[in-house]
């Protein structure tokens, strides 16, 4: 019973974050994060990422999707907090920009 609860409780928070992340303090952020998953996801499909690539790149921008849950948690997002995300997506960016651009390709 006990472990039904935390499952349900798990669910609940892993389905919530997100939405507390949908904040008006953080709208650049989000839009920033959602042209970035595109570009993956436009890399997958043209070839221009592997799998393994792919995966370490979705995996940075869960790191940054934490860290933005985390300042949003207190209701208020500071300059610095969102400094320090804007300066992670910015190198998350470039880590995309260069694993689409190697010579690594995926297999047809």
């Amino acid at each position: 019973m006990k472990s039904m609860k935390f499952v349900t409780a798990a669910v609940f928070a892993a389905l919530a974050l997100p939405a507390l992340a949908q904040t008006t303090s953080t709208q650049r952020i989000d839009q920033r994060q959602k042209n970035q998953q595109q570009r993956i996801d436009q890399g997958v499909k043209s070839g221009q990422l592997n799998r393994k690539e792919a995966a370490r790149l979705e995996k940075g921008q869960a790191r940054i999707q934490k860290a933005e849950g985390k300042a949003v948690a207190d209701g208020k997002v500071t300059a610095r907090e969102r400094a320090r995300i804007e300066k992670a997506q910015d190198r998350e960016s470039r880590r995309i920009a260069r694993e689409k651009h190697d010579k690594q390709r995926a297999k047809k």
